[in-house]
């Protein structure tokens, strides 16, 4: 049961694309999401290889489109107008190439308003969901890369970190935006966010490269959002810890109780975040993408299709117009909602 967002959902109509149609996950979540009104689902791939792996898995798809990028009537027009998007990059034959694979195929479909979102990933790699949205989507005005945020859940505990799954090496300026960004994820999943900058130095306790690129970075943060709580270069134990809060950064609003944490790179950002779900038990819902144009989520190769159904009903919920969302009451109650499901999940891989 998802409550009030999945009637606003409903109210508001969005079609979802999915880049691995045949999938038996895939095919188990679309037949929920149509079944349940939902969504609109649309469905990639050889239709008869779709149908009848659909009917293998006794899945009914009934209520959605399937599109085979072989032999689409509008291929001309969307060749085009990906010739277009590229700038030169790419020849008419590089991108017919390109259009005949779904990661490609799907995301033009969100471009050219035939989809709202997109979600992929249960076959392919991160970077081939996240490339073709770079190239087409591109990111939103004010935001110049892609980054990612994980909510993770223990109990009635939420706490969000980033950028665990895109960015290798961040620049000062795109910690800047992976801070911000995940900050207003962290609020969609109904936390209050107070982030912490993480480094191995807290406030000038170390020296280094590192340090020094996550203390600018958090200058840049209170200049850029200076609504938003903050506080780095910040060790964790420091960020958790109200007792060590005390001795090493004392009168901070944000030590010792903070709940959005943001890596110096892509290591302890990765290192980090499976740290807490493996000892720590921590349900981890994500990666939510961000900063993109549109909403385009990337799924575990080991997703289960309950997890495809939850990061549907997450990825079109970013679609909607932020006016027309629910308030904090409904949206906390999606939020249990949808958690609850990735925790049954993960639940079900470990019998």
């Amino acid at each position: 049961m998802l409550t009030k967002m999945i009637e606003t959902l409903k109210k508001n109509p969005r079609t979802i694309v999915f880049t691995e149609g045949s999938d038996n996950r895939i095919l188990d979540a679309a037949s929920k999401l149509t079944k349940e009104g939902i969504l609109g689902v649309i469905l990639l791939g050889n239709e008869e290889e779709v149908k009848t792996a659909a009917k293998a898995g006794n899945y009914d798809i009934a209520g959605c489109d399937i599109i085979d990028p072989v032999g689409y009537p509008e291929m001309d027009a969307m060749v085009d107008e990906m010739v277009k998007l590229r700038k030169g990059k790419m020849t008419d034959e590089q991108v017919r190439k390109a259009l005949s694979k779904s990661n490609y195929f799907g995301t033009m479909l969100v471009k050219m308003g035939k989809a709202d979102c997109l979600l992929g990933g249960a076959t392919y790699s991160t970077a081939d969901t996240v490339r073709p949205a770079l190239q087409l989507i591109k990111t939103k005005p004010g935001n110049n890369i892609v980054s990612s945020c994980f909510i993770l859940v223990r109990g009635d505990e939420k706490i969000a970190m980033g950028d665990c799954a895109i960015n290798i090496d961040p620049s000062e300026d795109d910690l800047v935006e992976i801070a911000i960004e995940s900050a207003n994820t962290a609020k969609i999943f109904g936390i209050d966010p107070k982030v912490a900058m993480l480094s191995y130095s807290t406030l000038g306790s170390g020296k280094g490269p590192s340090v020094t690129k996550v203390a600018n970075a958090t200058k840049k943060i209170k200049e850029a959002a200076p609504d938003l709580a903050v506080e780095g270069e910040i060790q964790f134990d420091a960020s958790v810890s109200p007792d060590v809060a005390g001795i090493k950064c004392p009168g901070s609003p944000v030590a010792g109780q903070a709940n959005t944490f943001i890596f110096p790179d892509i290591n302890a950002g990765n290192i980090g975040y499976k740290i807490a779900s493996r000892l720590g038990g921590y349900t981890a819902v994500g990666p939510v993408l961000q900063g993109l144009n549109a909403p385009i989520n990337d799924l575990s190769r080991g997703c289960t299709a309950e997890e495809v159904y939850s990061m549907s009903i997450v990825t079109a919920a970013l679609s909607v117009p932020q006016e027309e969302t629910v308030d904090e009451e409904e949206l906390e109650a999606v939020v249990r909602a949808v958690v609850e499901t990735f925790i049954q999940a993960k639940k079900l891989q470990k019998k």
